[in-house]
């Protein structure tokens, strides 16, 4: 299994459904930044959102696994191989994440207990 580099590419805020539907004063994510870069394989970086997490991890988990090295979706969704572009499920103020392929093996740190 290789480590996926995770990179939060932008936070948004829809005006729009805020002004409808989100508390007075909602902001774009206040846990994530613009070029902040986590590293993950088969469990959830430190200091990622679980929301966020839970909205991308299947897609880190078919990198970490090889897919990918063509391209996700029939080649009809991203045209660079290895990496995928996905959003957290917040529906007033996704963030947006660049997934990419890494070549460094990933390392598991607990040592099972018999």
């Amino acid at each position: 299994m290789k480590r996926v580099k995770i990179t939060v590419l932008k936070t948004t805020l829809d005006r729009e459904l805020a002004a409808e539907y989100g508390v007075e004063g909602l902001t774009a994510c206040p846990m994530l930044k613009a070029g902040q870069v986590f590293y993950a394989d088969y469990a959830k970086p430190e200091g990622m959102c679980d929301e966020a997490w839970k909205a991308i991890y299947q897609y880190v988990f078919a990198l970490a696994h090889g897919a990918g090295t063509d391209l996700f979706y029939y080649g009809d969704w991203i045209r660079k191989p290895g990496v995928a572009i996905c959003s957290c499920n917040d529906g007033l103020r996704p963030v947006i994440f660049k997934l990419e392929a890494t070549d460094e093996v990933s390392q598991i740190g607990d040592t099972p207990v018999r």
